[in-house]
């Protein structure tokens, strides 16, 4: 692994994360806040493929994912952004080190490297327009508040800032506005900065691993496959094995329920789960790649997803996380699959027999269980087209972002004529499975989109799935929000004066 530069032996135990090891190698700047992917004081920069021939400097949780999953990899730390060759300009500091120094964007100092990483991500992200931005919203420098062009997008700065780049970052002493002036002050990297240099060449490539050790509770190991059918192999000879992907899952379990799974399968560089292809009947998403790499992607195409991808924890877990992991999880709270349902997606399932595929609808069979077998990846997910010209996603929470959702719902409509020829309606957080709305999606097709059908839909909406009380909601709540979202989506296709008559 290199980490600032270096190239470092990494000897770490299958279950050691990042964070631990790279504070083993006193590399303390990166701290441990909450072990679970939420307050990101242990954010470090990874660099990743980012297209043809390019990569791109992406912030990551450390405290997640294993130490060993960097085998190969490139890592850059706090510590590494000022010590950088050519990139200080006041004492050793990184452009961005030194805006948060001289904004006061940090008190105690514990979250401020997780911060400061986040914020490199950004400050190098290739669509960041610093220049066009600053002139747009005039000012030359991009130390400006947002200039009234941004009134509608006020989490985008004169200096084409995306503040939702901190999103998974949390600060509990300084307050967020020198914060945020700091990000705002930021211009373009120097073109002669080796950190932006280096994403005009491509990402390390993926390294086979094997890494096998003796422990007190046993033979621990921790393996990269080189290939899918090294892959679907030794899942074969091991179905109990632990897939891990993006480790957003999989690492709270190991840090925080203490379970040490003795073999560990690392799935998240390989090419074949990393496609996107767009084809004349169908999309399909290779279950490894990250969602902020659909994201991109996609570029807009799947409404639903543009609408989902933001409200889907922070950028930091979106930098990792993947559908395939989200899925495979068989969460009933995990906000992918009420939009993917709503989509008519399946799910591609692949073993040393072959492959199949499953209506996501058919996937889920009870509380984190599905029909995948022990023996069984998921190689992709499958979206057929055309899509829905009607859709919406409704994820609430207590918080707006980086939450886990208490309801969570997904619509897509067809209409002919006005008449709503096909609907479909998937629903999180209310069973101990992701479902399908079939009782309301019944009453709605054939009807009018109009007040009276809302209504109706609404009413039985409501009595959808099976709520249960619990810390993030009570289930007369989970109803009422039920009740609301088929509102709210009425709301969005038509008038206020409208909605009132359909309360």
């Amino acid at each position: 692994m290199t980490v600032n530069g270096q190239v470092l032996g990494c000897g770490a135990g299958p279950h050691t994360n990042l964070l631990d090891w790279l504070r083993d190698e006193g590399l303390t700047a990166s701290k441990e806040g909450c072990a679970e992917g939420e307050c990101g004081a242990c954010a470090v920069l990874v660099n990743r493929p980012d297209g043809s021939g390019r990569s791109r400097w992406t912030s990551v949780n450390a405290c997640l994912p294993p130490a060993l999953a960097f085998d190969g990899q490139e890592v850059v730390t706090a510590e590494g952004l000022g010590k950088a060759p050519g990139v200080g300009l006041v004492e050793d500091l990184h452009p961005v080190q030194r805006e948060m120094a001289d904004r006061g964007g940090s008190q105690c100092g514990y979250c401020t490297p997780g911060f400061i990483c986040s914020m490199a991500s950004e400050y190098y992200r290739p669509e960041r327009s610093p220049s066009v931005a600053a002139k747009e919203s005039g000012s030359e420098t991009g130390t400006d508040a947002v200039g009234a062009e941004h009134a509608a997008d006020h989490e985008c700065g004169p200096n084409g800032f995306d503040l939702h780049a901190l999103s998974g970052n949390l600060c509990r002493c300084t307050g967020y506005r020198p914060i945020r002036d700091a990000a705002y002050a930021l211009g373009a990297p120097q073109e002669t900065d080796p950190l932006l240099l280096r994403q005009d060449r491509a990402a390390p490539a993926a390294k086979a691993t094997v890494h096998k050790t003796t422990q007190a509770t046993g033979d621990v190991a921790f393996i990269r496959p080189g290939s899918l059918d090294e892959l679907l192999d030794r899942l074969a000879e091991n179905p109990k094995a632990k897939l891990v992907c993006g480790a957003t899952d999989a690492g709270v379990e190991i840090n925080l329920r203490h379970t040490r799974p003795p073999l560990i399968l690392a799935v998240d560089r390989l090419k074949v789960l990393r496609t996107l292809e767009i084809g004349a009947d169908r999309i399909e998403i290779g279950a490894a790649l990250t969602l902020s790499e659909v994201e991109r992607g996609l570029g807009g195409k799947v409404e639903m997803l543009s609408h989902l991808f933001p409200q889907f924890a922070s950028r930091l877990i979106r930098n990792s996380a993947s559908f395939g992991g989200n899925l495979a999880t068989g969460s009933p709270i995990g906000d992918s699959a009420p939009a993917l349902l709503a989509l008519n997606a399946s799910v591609v399932l692949a073993s040393v027999a072959g492959e199949r595929e499953v209506a996501l609808a058919e996937y889920f069979t009870g509380y984190r269980q599905s029909v995948k077998k022990p023996d069984e990846i998921l190689r992709a997910i499958r979206i057929p087209l055309p899509l829905a010209e009607t859709t919406a996603f409704y994820k609430i929470s207590k918080r707006r972002f980086d939450d886990i959702s208490s309801v969570s719902a997904g619509f897509a409509m067809q209409r002919d004529g006005g008449i709503i020829s096909s609907v479909r309606i998937g629903l999180g957080g209310v069973a101990a499975t992701p479902i399908r709305a079939l009782r309301t999606e019944e009453v709605l097709v054939g009807q009018p989109w109009n007040a009276k059908t809302a209504a109706a839909a609404a009413a039985v909406m409501a009595t959808e799935g099976t709520p249960i009380d619990d810390m993030r909601a009570s289930a007369l709540y989970r109803s009422a929000m039920l009740r609301q979202s088929v509102l709210r989506f009425y709301a969005q296709t038509h008038s206020a004066p409208a909605l009132e008559a359909a309360k």
